[in-house]
């Protein structure tokens, strides 16, 4: 029986493996990189899910009974950021074996299905490049403001609104009161005192972490890379 022929690509990285050899090679090593990165993308889903079930909590121990305190959603929005600050550092890892798998996936069986001549036929070396030595291919930052931009700004704007939804009315303050609304916004802005700090300190640092936050999600530019190519993304 004759050897088979080469598939179309790269040529192999060494002279002693034989075209099925580099097959198997290529196959038992795509599979092992989509296992990776669906196991990181199983903890983005993990994180995700306690800071749903976090602010869930929250929201219902806080607006349930007029006699839990507004700081509890305070809490919950620490909570938050902190699940969003890990959160960020597992996709950094994630976006390191989805960066292999589609590398696989445009230069090798894309090359398959739809040859291109010359299609960047030096991904191999890249790639092995990227074995020798692993670097994270974006910085945290860039991380944090697509973990945000995608997740964890709808929570954190619903604990909010709760939060001024608590502070605004003082039902949710007080059993004996029927009023649903406060007289006046420098009413609610009292409400907001926490512990020493009088309500306008913990209204402004309330409100200026918003802007930050909002500022990193809308300021903030992604790097090129696998996302500037086609629809999906995670």
């Amino acid at each position: 029986m004759s050897e088979p022929t080469p598939l179309p690509g790269p040529s192999l990285p060494d002279a002693t493996l034989t075209s099925s050899e580099f097959i198997t090679t290529m196959s038992h090593f795509h599979r092992a990189e989509i296992a990776r990165m669906a196991g990181w993308r199983d903890r983005l889903d993990r994180t995700t899910n306690w800071a749903l079930t976090v602010a869930a909590a929250m929201l219902s121990v806080s607006l349930s009974t007029p006699s839990s305190h507004h700081g509890v959603l305070i809490f919950a929005m620490l909570i938050i950021l902190v699940l969003l600050w890990i959160e960020a550092r597992r996709y950094r890892f994630f976006d390191v074996y989805r960066s292999r798998v589609r590398q696989f996936e445009r230069h090798y069986f894309a090359q398959i299905f739809s040859p291109q001549p010359d299609f960047a036929s030096n991904w191999l070396l890249i790639l092995g490049e990227t074995l020798r030595s692993p670097k994270f291919l974006i910085t945290r930052r860039i991380a944090f403001a697509r973990r945000l931009q995608r997740n964890y700004i709808h929570i954190l704007l619903i604990l909010l609104l709760a939060w001024i939804l608590k502070i605004s009315t003082p039902k949710l303050q007080d059993e004996g009161s029927n009023r649903e609304f406060t007289a006046s916004v420098l009413e609610a802005v009292n409400n907001a005192a926490l512990g020493p700090l009088p309500g306008y300190v913990v209204f402004g640092i309330v409100i200026a972490l918003y802007a930050v936050l909002i500022g990193v999600a809308v300021v903030t530019k992604d790097e090129e890379g696998e996302l500037a190519i086609g629809d999906v993304h995670v």
